[in-house]
C-alpha cells in the first residue's frame, strides 16, 4: 500500500495557543487526520523528511532514576504528580520538556542535560560525574494516533550515603507533587502485576517503562541492552 504523503502546504491550523496546537493533516483529496501537538506547523513530525526525522529531538525527557544507599538495595525513584487531564495524582518518574537552552551540543547532550535538570528540580538529587547517566531510547511516541508528542528516555544510576536531599521544592508552574515512592526490584514487579501502586494509584506508559526497565535489570552495566553512556 502506498504511504500517505503529508506536505507542509497541506497542513491547516485548527487551534493555536501558547501550550497546544491542533492541525489538520490533509493526506488526500478527502483525507484528514488531526494532530494535537506542542510543535508549530514547520516542525511537525509528519512533514519531516526521513533525514530530518532521524535527527529530530523529542519534546521531552523521561528519567529512570535508580539509587543505592548503604542501608538498602538499588531502588527506583518515583513520585506522585498531579496530572491535570486525568484530574488526579499518578505514579510518575522525573520528566520534563527539552528547553531551548538544552539544545546546544548535539542530540545526546540535549537529552542528558534535560535529565540532569529535571532530576534535580523534581527530586533534589544533583548528579555528578561519578554517576552513570545514559540514553535508553532517543525517541518514543506515547499516543501517535492523536499526537506527535515524543519523549526520550534517560537512565541515571547513583550511589548516595543517604537520601536526605530528597525534596520536591523545585516544583515550577503548574507542577504539584505528593511525595516519593522508592521501589525495590520485587516491589517494582508487584506494581507491574497490579497495574497500580500500593496506594491504588495508576500510572502512565512511561512509568510502566521505568518499572519494566528496572525490574528486568536492563540498567545494569553487564546488561545486553544499554544506551550511550556519559
Amino acid at each position: 500500500m502506498k504511504k500517505p504523503e503529508i506536505s507542509r502546504e497541506r497542513v491547516r491550523t485548527l487551534l493555536d495557543t501558547r501550550y497546544i496546537r491542533v492541525f489538520d493533516l490533509q493526506y488526500g483529496e478527502k483525507g484528514h487526520y488531526y494532530d494535537a501537538t506542542r510543535r508549530d506547523a514547520e516542525n511537525l513530525a509528519a512533514v519531516k523528511t526521513e533525514a530530518e526525522f532521524r535527527e529530530m529531538l523529542p519534546d521531552a525527557v523521561s528519567c529512570f532514576l535508580i539509587v543505592k544507599t548503604p542501608d538498602a538495595p538499588y531502588r527506583l525513584v518515583l513520585f506522585h504528580e498531579y496530572r491535570y487531564p486525568v484530574g488526579r495524582f499518578l505514579l510518575s518518574p522525573p520528566a520534563g520538556l527539552i528547553d531551548a537552552e538544552d539544545r546546544g551540543g548535539g542530540f545526546e547532550a540535549a537529552l542528558l542535560h534535560t535529565a540532569r535538570r529535571e532530576i534535580f528540580e523534581e527530586t533534589g538529587i544533583r548528579l555528578t560525574e561519578k554517576d552513570r547517566l545514559f540514553v535508553v531510547s532517543p525517541l518514543l511516541f506515547s499516543s501517535p494516533g492523536m499526537t506527535d508528542e515524543s519523549n526520550g528516555l534517560v537512565c541515571a544510576v547513583t550511589e548516595r550515603e543517604n537520601l536526605d536531599c530528597l525534596n520536591q521544592r523545585g516544583a515550577v508552574g503548574s507542577e504539584c507533587f505528593d511525595g516519593f515512592t522508592l521501589l525495590t526490584k520485587e516491589e517494582a514487579l508487584a506494581t507491574l502485576r497490579r497495574g497500580r501502586d500500593e496506594r491504588g494509584r495508576t500510572y502512565s506508559i512511561f512509568t510502566w517503562a521505568a518499572l519494566t526497565y528496572f525490574a528486568c535489570d536492563l540498567w545494569k552495566e553487564d546488561s545486553p541492552v544499554n544506551g550511550a553512556e556519559t
